[in-house]
């Protein structure tokens, strides 16, 4: 892979559907942008991949992303919000997917993807509520719920899966907090050229020596951001664009 189209925190179920249409067209257009895709975590503000029950809200995206997966290869990451994709991305759509984290090739130079909760968080309940969702029981009690329940019920806890403050200085100080962290993981693990990550919803980008980047494309619902990365460097954008 030689150019990788990245995009974080689209939220998809909890926005407008303006949000979901531009991010429908975004995935027609991902093939003249880079020839890969990462998703890394919060496509969904809900995703459980049950046994035999695929949620009805994400079902367009879910069809999308099938069909660009033949034509370029796709990667996703678990966020604090869909973490629970179980085997139906690679198993279904031949996507590849983990809940925490993947490394990934990238001209030369190692990509390593985190969507970055458990890290950057504020306040103790969204520490706590990381660790939930990272959490083998959880996933086990979902599973013998009825998805219909389960949803609901993470419909009503959604807002509480994250620091969902919008007080600029809370924002800031956790984006700086997360930018060090990334910047540490750089100094310390030569092996990677670039770090990726999401889940704040500020866009930043870092270059803490030749080759070596940070990037946090931004949330997708927020000004429809991504980014794109090569073995020169990588850029910070917006769609159309």
């Amino acid at each position: 892979m030689e150019r990788l189209v990245i995009v974080s925190d689209a939220h998809l179920g909890s926005v407008p559907d303006r949000v979901e249409e531009a991010f429908l067209a975004f995935l027609d257009h991902v093939p003249a942008l880079g020839d890969g895709l990462l998703i890394n975590g919060d496509l969904f503000d809900f995703w459980f991949a049950y046994r035999r029950v695929i949620p009805r809200a994400g079902i367009r995206v879910v069809a999308r992303l099938a069909e660009l997966a033949r034509r370029l290869p796709v990667a996703m990451t678990g966020g604090n919000h869909d973490r629970w994709g179980g085997s139906f991305w690679d198993k279904d759509l031949d996507i590849r997917f983990h809940p925490r984290e993947l490394r990934i090739s990238l001209g030369g130079r190692t990509a390593l993807a985190l969507h970055g909760d458990g890290i950057a968080e504020q306040r103790w309940s969204a520490r706590f509520m990381s660790r939930v969702t990272r959490h083998p029981l959880t996933s086990a009690l979902y599973h013998i719920m009825h998805p219909d329940v389960g949803i609901w019920l993470v419909d009503r806890m959604s807002g509480h899966l994250a620091d969902s403050t919008r007080d600029p200085a809370v924002l800031d100080a956790a984006a700086a907090r997360q930018r060090n962290w990334a910047e540490h993981r750089l100094a310390t693990d030569p092996d990677v050229g670039l770090l990726v990550m999401g889940h704040t919803h500020r866009p930043a980008l870092s270059e803490t020596g030749p080759g070596r980047h940070y990037v946090n494309p931004g949330a997708w619902f927020d000004g429809y951001r991504y980014a794109i990365a090569t073995a020169a460097g990588v850029t910070l954008n917006q769609f159309p664009g």
